[in-house]
């Protein structure tokens, strides 16, 4: 993809997602804790400081032989109105083969592609990973007939577990 496509789409995403979503970012706190969700979603704090996580995470999905294929986060755009908030970056990450198996048995179940990982900013020397889980994303277009869409949400699981267990490994 040419460089000014994709700089300019990652810039409009971010603009998007900063100007949605203003009251939140005056608001955001690396000091406060986080509300997570307690069903579907894999959390895991890390030691790591946020740059080093994102850049780590990064890594992980390309040794897994996936790909990022959207990033997202309001951090940016919000400095640049003079807005002071924590590391926040939603990464999308999916592989072509996953996407032809799913429209194969469900074609509204790709709505949910690309699945993302999510890392946030928790202090100066730490980040959280974290990440709906794609069984869980997927469970409500599994059905009798769509069977093969759980053995694909599984090997996602099984993906996305190795993914962020190597970005947060020390």
């Amino acid at each position: 993809m040419n460089p000014f496509i994709k700089q300019s789409r990652y810039f409009l995403t971010v603009l998007m997602v900063a100007g949605g979503s203003g009251s939140f970012i005056t608001q955001a706190s690396a000091n406060e804790p986080i509300d997570w969700p307690e069903e579907g979603w894999t959390i895991i704090a890390s030691e790591k400081n946020y740059a080093t996580l994102l850049d780590d995470l990064h890594q992980a999905v390309s040794d897994a032989g996936m790909v990022v294929v959207t990033e997202a986060g309001p951090t940016e755009a919000a400095a640049q109105r003079g807005e002071i908030i924590p590391g926040n970056r939603v990464v999308g990450v999916f592989r072509n083969d996953f996407a032809v198996d799913i429209i194969r048995e469900s074609v509204p179940a790709m709505i949910e592609a690309p699945l993302r990982f999510y890392v946030t900013e928790d202090s100066s020397d730490s980040a959280t990973l974290s990440w709906k889980i794609p069984s869980y994303v997927f469970a409500p277009y599994i059905n009798q007939s769509t069977p093969k869409l759980d053995d694909t949400a599984q090997a996602l699981d099984a993906l996305f577990q190795q993914i962020g267990d190597s970005a947060v490994s020390p």
